[in-house]
């Protein structure tokens, strides 16, 4: 049996001592929440092998509230993982032990600090526990009292309690303070257990220093049989150190070393050699599942198909080849075509209904536990959940995007439906990929694609059905691009892609009956970019002309301008610039100057 209090006192030291030496930190808030995981990880209920942090069956731990990082780090410098000497690099340059807990730190499942997003990932991490994996490991969510006004926990809530995810334990550590002063309902726990039962869940309110009652809650929340459950605990920042227990003005201030001295006299004496058990995990795994080579394409050059359609129809065809693909979609998979995917494999798909920042969170999860998740929305959508897109690139996440619905094209649905923003955020993901097919054989070759990948991808695809442009056999690659038309008495290079694509190949029809050839590049690689090809165009043309049904900021031209910023060459943007409206497609591609009359207009004014 461990000494919990033993244990909590030597973790209030190890957090304090760490940000002193530091010079900063959030040990208050460290401090709060000390008693409830020191009851948690030794307590008898989480079953670690600490040995093997990537064993399959390890219960899960999550800091949602990544601030108390110094907290996180004790914990695990309580069972002795982490060295007294490591645990002094805290907040230093090159140090696994961050200000908020990253990847970096091998005890770290998923990277937090921008509060209200780790119980979306806890979600996802439950959903593979419980439905593909079907594993008995639980996770464990530490949450805040301040992170609670954010929408994303509560569409998180919602949507563990439809799928019942009794695996998932979260804890609030209402300590009543924030930053700036007193949180949105204090020490109320009353409100916080009626509005987190009214989202279905089971709620156990405790004493958060009581070290019985946290071990007890601990205990019946692990035998809940049909919801998850959430650990309301009232607790007190700083505690144990009088002086800054309780008190504003303290947040994310380490104390001096004189301060240090009067809270390590009045913790009292410890003993520092102490470290605490945890039992390990049953030795149980996923059952491996056997793959398969993906059926061969058989699309007819005359009968045009939307890419949109045929992304749900590669999810579908590639699923045998890579049976860890899982697949979520925002209540549109009748629009993004994933339903496709749905009615073969729905054991393999997730229903996120319309909220789009858990569905990012909760795909995180799901990358983190080994699955290859497939996230659709339409495109604009998708920038409503930026921050979790941005925070999962400090995860190394394995997430596949897919926005459909792109650009003015969508025509009638008018300007709030208009992906116009996606691929510039996408862009600046780092590490992250950016596709954009103009056809159903290079969108499926691209989804195979992005399923081989490791990596963050993102897939635009159009609404409009277009004509098959490539065979079958066609071979696409991430960074590659295609010339579709060239001749060594070439003007002016165009580069376009997905229905922009289509309409400089009219305008390439229209052009040569004048007598001026042009050279047409699909750059379905908007990121990695096909520099050599872009390079060559732009000395045997001299001139580039991007064409693209997005904003002007951020989109391919601005790939094209960074891929050519050394070696000089006029580079002429056609790119949405109005405000946008409904209309149809064919009306906003001309309003908009993205059409192919915009074009031919484009090329004789640039080449005189």
């Amino acid at each position: 049996m461990n000494d919990l209090e033993g244990l909590a006192r030597l973790i209030r030291y190890f957090s304090l001592v760490s940000t002193t030496e530091a010079g900063s930190g959030h040990p208050t808030s460290s401090l709060s929440a000390a008693d409830l995981m020191t009851g948690l990880m030794f307590g008898g209920t989480f079953r670690y092998d600490l040995d093997d942090p990537l064993h399959p069956n390890n219960d899960r731990l999550i800091f949602s509230k990544g601030h108390a990082s110094p907290l996180f780090y004790a914990l695990w410098a309580a069972t002795g993982e982490v060295s007294g000497k490591e645990l002094m690099t805290l907040r230093k340059f090159g140090s696994p032990l961050e200000g908020h807990p990253t990847r970096a730190f091998r005890y770290t499942e998923a990277a937090s600090g921008s509060l209200g997003q780790g119980l979306s990932v806890g979600v996802g991490m439950a959903l593979n526990a419980k439905y593909l994996d079907k594993l008995p490991y639980r996770t464990y969510v530490l949450l805040g009292d301040s992170e609670m006004a954010e929408g994303s926990v509560w569409e998180a809530m919602e949507l563990a309690a439809w799928y019942k995810l009794n695996n998932l334990i979260g804890i609030v550590d209402v300590n009543r303070l924030g930053q700036r002063g007193e949180t949105m309902y204090g020490h109320d726990l009353s409100v916080y257990k009626s509005r987190i039962a009214a989202f279905g869940w089971e709620t156990i309110v405790i004493d958060g220093h009581h070290l019985p009652q946290i071990r007890t809650a601990f205990e019946q929340a692990a035998r809940s049989t049909d919801k998850p459950v959430m650990i309301i605990a009232r607790t007190l920042k700083g505690k144990g150190v009088s002086f800054i227990e309780d008190k504003n003005g303290w947040h994310g201030k380490a104390l001096k070393k004189d301060e240090l001295e009067r809270a390590l006299d009045e913790l009292g004496p410890g003993d520092s050699e102490l470290r605490g058990t945890v039992p390990r995990p049953e030795d149980r795994r996923p059952p491996a599942t056997p793959s398969r080579m993906a059926t061969p394409l058989s699309y007819r050059a005359d009968k045009p198909v939307s890419p949109r359609h045929a992304y749900g129809t590669a999810l579908e065809r590639i699923f045998p080849q890579f049976p860890d693909i899982v697949v979520l979609d925002a209540e549109v998979s009748n629009s993004t075509y994933s339903e496709i995917f749905r009615n073969r494999f729905p054991k393999r798909f997730f229903e996120m209904f319309i909220a789009e920042q858990n569905m990012v969170g909760a795909a995180l999860g799901l990358s983190l536990r080994g699955k290859i998740p497939f996230v659709s929305t339409f495109a604009a959508f998708l920038t409503r959940a930026a921050d979790q897109i941005r925070m999962s690139q400090y995860s190394s996440a394995n997430i596949k995007f897919c926005g459909s619905h792109a650009g003015v094209s969508i025509g009638e649905d008018g300007s709030s439906q208009m992906g116009l923003e996606d691929i510039a955020l996408f862009r600046t993901i780092l590490g992250s990929a950016v596709l954009y097919p103009s056809d159903a054989v290079s969108t499926e070759r691209l989804v195979e694609e992005m399923a081989w990948h490791a990596g963050m991808v993102y897939l635009r695809t159009t609404r409009k059905d277009l004509p098959v442009l490539y065979r079958n056999d066609e071979a696409f690659w991430i960074g590659g691009s295609k010339v579709l038309r060239s001749n060594r008495k070439d003007r002016a290079t165009v580069v376009a892609a997905g229905i922009t694509l289509h309409e400089a190949l009219k305008a390439y029809d229209e052009l040569k009956k004048a007598g001026i050839l042009v050279r047409i590049i699909d750059l379905y690689s908007v990121k990695p970019v096909d520099v050599a090809t872009l390079r060559h165009a732009a000395f045997e043309t001299g001139v580039i002309i991007t064409v693209e049904d997005h904003f002007a900021e951020g989109g391919i031209a601005d790939a094209v301008r960074t891929a050519l910023s050394k070696h000089p060459v006029p580079i002429h943007a056609l790119a949405v610039r109005a405000m946008p409206k409904s209309g149809k497609p064919d009306e906003l591609l001309d309003y908009e100057e993205i059409s192919w009359k915009a074009i031919v207009e484009a090329v004789k004014q640039v080449k005189g």
